[in-house]
């Protein structure tokens, strides 16, 4: 089986958020896949995807600390500006984090670790609305 569908998320403030419940939603079809692979792609530069710990919320605030630290807004050697401060450092902190995540499927279900979940990073104040290409591949 190969099948591909495309996710379009609501938009989401700044910050970390688990899209694993909004992907599973939209491939009901994960169920038949005995072994397989699940691979989510990020069709954005200012946003990124990652796999991480999906029960404390301390730690999506903690992600978000550490990035506005690490990439701070202004930076005077900055020129990519033309669509404001948090431009340019959304590009680094996707280009730092990725666009896409790769996932085992094992007897219908993503094999994630108890603790895991898929992450949205989203780098902009107004983002908007983000698309996803889901690609799923198994028997």
């Amino acid at each position: 089986m190969i099948l591909q569908k495309q996710l379009r998320l609501p938009a989401m403030r700044r910050g970390f958020h688990l899209i694993t419940s909004h992907v599973l939603q939209e491939i009901p079809e994960l169920g038949q896949v005995r072994a397989g692979l699940l691979h989510v792609f990020l069709q954005h530069t200012s946003a990124s995807l990652c796999i991480n710990e999906n029960a404390d919320p301390t730690v999506r605030h903690d992600f978000e600390q550490f990035f506005t630290r690490a990439v701070p807004e202004n930076a005077p050697y900055f020129r990519h500006n033309s669509e404001g401060p948090d431009d340019m450092p959304a590009h680094l902190k996707a280009a730092m984090l990725g666009s896409s995540v790769s996932i085992p499927v094992t007897n219908g279900r993503l094999a994630l670790g108890t603790w895991q979940g898929i992450y949205l990073g989203e780098h902009r104040d107004h983002g908007g609305r983000r698309s996803l290409v889901l690609t799923l591949i198994g028997e």
